[in-house]
């Protein structure tokens, strides 16, 4: 492994992640996805429990999670939080991540839960921006939608989460949205070093190309641990990308239905396993949770 180590930690991409360790994210549910959809997509909290505990037996050492109803809407109550927390608790040592994404929510709402339950990561979107999907076969939107994100809430989330004791991940779907942390940190409300998910293929925000994501990691501080999220079947060239960068990787039912294979996958841990297997072809093996704490800064 040393030959292969040497490479990464050459790489100036590589920055704050450890190059021989890939964190490998599972986001299990998303707030729009659905069974119709993809029938695998977690709703109650033993179900999304279940899948944490599959995709951590795969490889995936933090699970992103996006709480619904039974359902399948989603929620923001602090029960079903607190419960999704107990849930996994009982099953997986795997790092909890929990979203603070909405549109239209009101910030208290989305605050209430991380501070009541105390996931280890919150993710935290850094800037406003169009937020839609368009079908080419239909030649419609299929949603249309616009993504607030104002500074004064933004520093809000991070200050609750300080206080909280819960580490920011911090959402980026363009450059503007990595330059947004500029003030943040002179403010100090935000510190270095940070963790970045470059999120790209979604609609308003920066399109889903290697150079692009080349672009993104460029724009960090060298400090900085980072992963990229690809939306998507886009996914899949960006992950391998990200892998050879010495980049953190984001996979999971949230973000794509669809293996490299082209063949819808059957659970979370299909897409980590995946991951997993292109990790390990450059070289480099799953964090395990308690590694990913360390290479993330997180206190569990």
């Amino acid at each position: 492994m040393t030959g292969t180590t040497d490479f990464y930690a050459r790489q100036a991409s590589t920055k704050g992640n450890d190059p021989e360790t890939v964190v490998v994210s599972a986001a299990l549910t998303g707030a729009l996805t659905t069974r119709k959809q993809c029938p695998a997509i977690p709703y109650t909290p033993a179900e999304i429990a279940e899948e944490a505990a599959a995709a951590r037996e795969a490889g995936a050492a933090v699970a992103h999670i996006h709480a619904r109803t039974d359902e399948g809407a989603p929620t923001f109550d602090v029960d079903t939080y607190q419960e999704i927390h107990d849930e996994v608790r009982e099953r997986t040592d795997i790092v909890l991540n929990f979203s603070t994404g909405a549109i239209e929510t009101p910030l208290e709402d989305r605050l209430e839960y991380v501070q009541s339950v105390g996931p280890e990561i919150a993710a935290l979107n850094m800037g406003s921006m169009n937020y839609a999907k368009y079908s080419d076969a239909r030649e419609e939107y299929v949603f249309d939608m616009i993504f607030e994100n104002p500074f004064s809430e933004i520093r809000d989330l991070l200050a609750g989460m300080n206080e909280a004791s819960v580490t920011p991940e911090l959402e980026c779907f363009d450059t503007s949205h990595v330059g947004n942390t500029r003030p943040l940190l002179e403010e100090g409300v935000l510190e270095r070093p940070f963790h970045a998910s470059l999120i790209m293929g979604v609609l308003g925000g920066i399109p889903a190309t290697v150079e692009n994501l080349v672009h993104q990691v460029r724009q960090l501080p060298e400090d900085c641990t980072w992963q990229v999220i690809g939306i998507g079947r886009d996914q899949w060239p960006l992950v391998a990308a990200a892998l050879s960068m010495g980049g953190n990787v984001r996979v999971g039912l949230e973000d794509n239905f669809y293996r490299p294979s082209g063949e819808m996958a059957e659970s979370n841990a299909d897409l980590v396993a995946d991951a997993v297997e292109l990790a390990r072809q450059v070289g480099r093996e799953p964090a395990t949770p308690d590694e990913a704490r360390e290479i993330l800064g997180v206190e569990r």
